[in-house]
């Protein structure tokens, strides 16, 4: 029996669940894991002393709940990181969606299970002499502030938790970065570049995607540009740069304004 209300999930997806009774045995349980440490980039972190933990959802509205507040004004929906990589088999994305269905409809449970895992992160991170970092919005913009702060806090100052995230969302009110750092994620879309303005004048660090690696300035909109493909540690980062990041997956092939050059 599926455990999850599947009736705001996109049909097709629906039907490709139905079809596979690998698919179908997923969705009628619960995810046996959240949280992911093997991501090619986060992994680069380690030769900085810093292990990452990453949560991977279902990014904009592919769970049939829209995730990504500010996807359609920025133009990100076909460059999204839920196609680069090993995020490009329809596996991945069907365990990003379980996860997605497990967070918004049984929110305790789910609950329960991340702040375990994050505290056996930092419990692990602590044993092997590693500072601990976690991502929640590996795929979505989710204001995490509102659901997780207390819980957040309390990781961070009893464990050294380091929560890091990008967001689109110019107007998030994080009660003390230093605990949860925010990277404004940039687009170059037109009808963007007023939320983009009001990040960079709140001072925020920038990402910006350029198409190639080879097409990366040394400054951009008046700020010094920093290689942020060495790792995913924005957090070392000072606010007030542009992280540059070079594109990946269908990004490449981006028209939309999203991806700059």
């Amino acid at each position: 029996m599926i455990a999850y209300d599947l009736s705001k999930v996109p049909a097709d997806v629906v039907a490709q669940i139905h079809a596979s009774p690998k698919y179908t045995k997923w969705f009628s349980e619960f995810p046996t894991k959240l949280l992911n440490i093997d991501n090619p980039k986060t992994v680069k972190g380690e030769k900085y002393g810093i292990r990452t933990a990453v949560l991977y959802g279902s990014p904009a509205e592919t769970s049939g709940v829209n995730l990504c507040a500010m996807y359609k004004v920025a133009g990100c929906g076909e460059a999204c990181l839920n196609t680069a990589g090993r995020g490009a088999m329809s596996s991945v994305q069907m365990s990003r969606l379980r996860k997605t269905l497990f967070m918004l409809q049984h929110w305790d449970a789910f609950k329960t299970m991340l702040l375990s895992e994050v505290l056996a992160h930092a419990k692990y991170c602590a044993k092997h002499d590693l500072r601990c970092a976690v991502r929640l919005n590996g795929t979505t913009d989710i204001r995490w502030e509102n659901k997780l702060w207390d819980e957040m806090v309390s990781l961070h100052r009893e464990h050294g938790v380091q929560w890091y995230d990008y967001t689109k969302i110019a107007n998030r009110m994080v009660p003390d970065l230093s605990i949860y750092d925010l990277t404004f994620s940039y687009s170059g879309v037109e009808q963007y570049q007023r939320y983009a303005q009001t990040a960079i004048d709140m001072g925020m660090r920038l990402a910006v995607v350029f198409r190639y690696r080879t097409q990366i300035p040394k400054h951009f909109m008046g700020m010094d540009v920093v290689d942020g493909d060495d790792s995913d540690l924005r957090f070392l980062e000072p606010q007030g740069v542009v992280s540059a990041l070079y594109a990946k997956g269908k990004a490449v092939r981006d028209t939309s304004g999203f991806v700059i050059g």
